[in-house]
Order: C-alpha cells, then structure tokens, then sequence
C-alpha cells in the first residue's frame, strides 16, 4: 500500500474539476486534482523515490515498488516553457516524501489566464487500486489517496 501525499494545499477536488479533457476523463490515469492556495509555495514529492521526468510545470516519482506518481502543475503551463516555475530537484534524483521539488505561485498562473489546478496520477494504476480518496481542504502533506 502507497500512501500519496498532497503536493500542494488546497482543495482536493478529483479529476473530474480539471478543466482538460485529457485528464478529467482519465486518460492520463486515476488520482484525483487540487485546486491549489494561491500565493508562493512549493509542490512537493508526493512519495519517497526517484524523479524519473523533471519539467518545470510537472513532474513523476517512481517508488522502489515501481509506482509512479505525476504532478501537474496547473493546465497548459507547458505553453510557459518554465516561466513561473523554478527546480528544487533534479532528474534523477532521490526524494523523500514531503520534499520541496518545484518553487511556483498559482497565482500568477491564474493571472496569466490559465487554471492552476494540479492534477495528481497514480500512473499505470488499475480501477479499484486507490482508496481514500481525500475531498475538500487538504495541506501540503496530507494523505491524498491510498494505492493498494
């Protein structure tokens, strides 16, 4: 069992909120989705592992289980090419859980006209896999979803 922790603060409002269809059909994967506090901040790892992808706006760890976790911040943030966004970790490294990855403010990716709302997928995981899946406020840290 993998307990995945909330990235970000906010509002755990699934999957379904997001306003891409890619994600809010599933496509990319199952998880839920944050609407994120606004104001400066850091994502952070939301299992101990290895960052396997870095980019500015979005990021995967893969556990020593294989289970690999990816953070989205915000929708169509790739179009910012890093603007808004600064590494604290890099490809390849080791995380823990709870470790600060990527510095950003959805607040300016809200004013820059785009959602800052931040998908989280627990990628390659099948129908029934994720449990407790938290609704409402949760904190940065907080248990997100459980991934059996």
């Amino acid at each position: 069992m993998t307990t995945v922790l909330a990235p970000v603060g906010g509002e755990a409002v699934g999957l379904a909120a997001v306003p891409d269809p890619v994600f809010s059909a599933g496509m990319v994967g199952l998880g839920t989705a944050i609407d994120p506090l606004r104001g400066p901040g850091a994502a952070v790892a939301p299992i101990a592992g290895k960052i396997v992808k870095m980019h500015p706006h979005a990021y995967v760890v893969v556990g020593d289980d294989g289970k690999g976790v990816l953070v989205h911040l915000g929708i169509d943030t790739v179009q910012l090419r890093g603007e808004g966004f600064r590494a604290l970790a890099a490809e390849g490294d080791r995380v823990r859980a709870g470790q600060p990855v990527v510095a950003w403010d959805p607040a300016v990716i809200e004013a820059g006209g785009r959602s800052p709302v931040c998908p989280v997928v627990a990628l390659d995981a099948v129908s029934g896999s994720l449990t407790g899946l938290a609704v409402g406020d949760v904190r940065v840290g907080d248990a997100l979803f459980l991934w059996e």
